[in-house]
């Protein structure tokens, strides 16, 4: 008999950005022979991006079921008339508006753990009378096992009300942290009070701890989960999905490229400046550089690149599809990876981390000390690793360019198939074969 598997996901195609991905892949990749598959998805979300070409890898055998969800942001955008669409889009500034100042104090502390917590009761609503759930007189509840996945956060708390109910006992619950939780940096953003803190607090504690087993997405993050709870705590990245890119240069332009969202908190004023210096020292350098960002970019970012005398330098491609966000590392050069410089980002490793190592086009990392992306990276020798200071950057950026004159920035040649989705799905087959 097949493995009845339920996964709850509330990002899924056509949402666009890398929260998608990883359940998207796995679902992909799970042996049809073994489990039959159903996901459990919003009927009405209001995703920030959409990406529809990722509709076309939803696998047929997988059932889909769509729970109706009351979107606060909706209402918001209407009151306010699109004054809010920063906010959804993740984009918090060092010095919010008055009226952001108010959405970020009542997100913080009326929806808890986020605004999406209303979807909770009306997927486990759903799920009790699922066929699936509803107990054989004989054998009990059909359905084997069941992964929630955040953020957002609220997700999880639909495993635990399962798992709270008696005819569900024998249901397995893994709990799947994309990102921390009470942990992560944007909370310090979120004007928390003392007993919002402590709920958030006491919520992720039930959670670590009353979940059957976690998967975090990174080492530091497992280190974390392991001070606060005894449930097992595995760690399976995000990876790639493409067949990895030749190490030849390719042709065209010096192009140093970031794909995806580059928030106001992640501005590496650093590089900047000392990509201004190259320009001004060296004049073929200045000739044949080019700034490529790809994805929703800051304000911030935008003036401080101006404001370093950049701008004839920089080329915007905005939001991107996925097979454009592709092509676009494959064409580069040199790619960016940027992570915000704080203590709470160290566990964070970007979804696009591994497609730009799967793209074999040298990457210049750029975040705080004692990141997991260094270990990532470094592993397969796909690129350099830097704290905001930048201490050698110009010096390799340099190097870079000489190579690329004489047609000799080449990609790595390392092995990376560990670090392919079909691979890291064979270690969630483990999990669930337990």
């Amino acid at each position: 008999m097949k493995h009845q598997l339920f996964i709850v996901a509330f990002y899924w195609p056509p949402a666009g950005g890398p929260g998608v991905q990883r359940w998207l892949k796995f679902v992909k990749y799970l042996p049809k022979d073994q489990f039959d598959i159903t996901v459990i998805i919003p009927e009405n979300p209001d995703y920030a991006s959409t990406d529809n070409s990722l509709m076309d890898e939803i696998p047929k055998e997988v059932r889909i079921i769509k729970v109706p969800l009351n979107e606060p942001s909706r209402w918001i955008k209407k009151l306010f008339k699109g004054k809010t669409n920063k906010l959804q889009r993740g984009f918090i500034d060092k010095k919010p508006s008055l009226l952001e100042r108010a959405l970020l104090w009542i997100r913080g502390n009326y929806f808890i753990p986020d605004a999406r917590v209303s979807w909770v009761k009306n997927v486990v609503d759903k799920l009790e009378n699922d066929i699936a759930f509803l107990p054989d007189r004989q054998a009990g509840a059909k359905a084997n096992s069941i992964i929630t996945t955040g953020p957002p956060h609220s997700v999880h708390l639909i495993g635990q009300r399962l798992k709270q109910n008696a005819k569900f006992q024998n249901l397995q619950w893994i709990a799947d942290f994309r990102d921390p939780w009470t942990t992560i940096g944007y909370h310090k953003s979120l004007r928390l009070t003392q007993k919002s803190a402590k709920k958030h607090q006491e919520l992720e504690r039930q959670v670590l701890n009353q979940a059957d087993q976690l998967i975090v997405t990174s080492p530091s993050t497992k280190t974390e989960f392991d001070s606060k709870t005894s449930q097992p705590v595995t760690v399976i990245t995000n990876g790639f999905d493409v067949e990895p890119n030749t190490v030849d240069q390719p042709s065209g332009k010096f192009t140093i490229s970031h794909v995806g969202t580059l928030l106001a908190d992640r501005n590496p004023l650093e590089l900047w400046k000392l990509l201004s210096e190259l320009c001004e020292e060296h004049a073929d350098f200045k000739q044949d550089f080019e700034l490529i960002l790809a994805g929703n970019v800051s304000q911030e970012i935008l003036d401080a690149i101006h404001n370093a005398g950049l701008g004839d330098h920089l080329k915007l491609e905005g939001y991107v599809d996925h097979d454009r966000a592709v092509a676009l590392m494959k064409q580069s050069q040199l790619l960016l990876l940027i992570e915000i410089d704080a203590p709470e980002t160290k566990a964070i490793i970007p979804g696009k981390t591994f497609e730009y190592i799967s793209s074999r086009r040298p990457i210049i990392a750029i975040g705080p000390k004692g990141s997991d992306i260094k270990g990532i990276i470094e592993s397969v020798q796909a690129g350099s690793y830097y704290t905001y200071e930048a201490i050698g950057l110009k010096q390799e950026i340099l190097a870079a360019y000489k190579r690329y004159k004489n047609k000799e920035l080449k990609g790595n040649t390392a092995d990376v198939s560990r670090l392919h989705r079909k691979h890291l799905t064979q270690q969630l087959v483990k999990l669930l074969e337990r």
